[in-house]
């Protein structure tokens, strides 16, 4: 599986988690730590450690273990490294502080494809306001 499709899979199961505000960050021009992130959102360190189980488990399956958990068992920020693609699943509040996109601004973009894209913005359009 090469790094592509592996961040595919951790978009997909991050999504299965609910997850939300899912990106991909091509950085492989960047930096040689990784050729992709992906950063997502949780509205809660119940639901940020969740994802990151549920990351976890889906490429446990396919063979892939990481090579270090970071963050974990607070989960405010969890990064997983799996080599060629690290993975930053924020709660929601500290990812609006440490704005990763922002810092990696050079970064490309990575247009989701279909299904996953239409699953990602329709978990976007539900999220309720928080309230004052």
């Amino acid at each position: 599986m090469n790094a592509f499709e592996k961040a595919l899979l951790i978009v997909e199961a991050a999504l299965n988690k609910k997850s939300h505000d899912v990106v991909v960050l091509q950085i492989e021009h960047l930096a040689s730590i990784a050729d992709y992130f992906v950063i997502a959102s949780g509205l809660s360190t119940v639901q940020v450690a969740a994802i990151v189980q549920g990351i976890e488990e889906r490429l446990q399956q396919e063979g892939i273990v990481p090579l270090s958990v970071e963050g974990l068992p607070h989960a405010h920020w969890v990064a997983l490294d799996y080599d060629d693609v690290v993975i930053h699943v924020f709660y929601e509040p500290v990812r609006e502080v440490y704005r990763l996109e922002s810092i990696w601004g050079d970064a490309s973009f990575v247009a989701l494809p279909e299904p996953l894209r239409t699953q990602a913005q329709s978990l976007s359009s539900r999220l309720v306001a928080p309230r004052a």
